[in-house]
């Protein structure tokens, strides 16, 4: 008696098929991690230049800079992001963040002082480490 003629995949063909899925899923999972952290770090960057317009046309506008309080500013961080931790100085400040999702890594800026995390950082460049 002849055999039918089955159509339909081999369990072998299947295996070798999710074994590919999982292969090229270990290339791209670590790909996507790192997509997502140098995003995280453009919004605690932004947040920072944010802070830095917001300080700077309040001090034009009072002839001081805020002290501790952000919300004088109309500062609100993104989401996810800390409130920034601010130091001040006669004609100085630096600010400092983190991210929820990212720990033990920060950000910083300076205004007309060295940077709190990299000397070599310009006037008003937000640096990560």
């Amino acid at each position: 008696m002849p055999r039918e003629n089955r159509r339909g995949f081999t369990l072998i063909e299947l295996l070798v098929v999710i074994v590919i899925i999982g292969i090229l899923a270990t290339i791209a999972i670590p790909k996507f991690m790192s997509t997502k952290t140098k995003a995280l770090v453009g919004v605690m960057k932004s947040d920072l230049r944010n802070l830095v317009g917001a300080e700077e046309t309040f001090f034009t506008d009072s002839l001081k800079y805020v002290i501790y309080d952000t919300t004088q500013l109309k500062f609100r961080p993104s989401s996810g992001v800390a409130i920034p931790t601010i130091v001040f100085g006669v004609g100085y400040w630096t600010a400092t963040i983190t991210h929820t999702m990212i720990p033990g890594f920060s950000c910083g800026i300076s205004i007309n002082t060295t940077n709190p995390l990299t000397a070599s950082a310009g006037n008003g460049e937000p640096v990560c480490k």
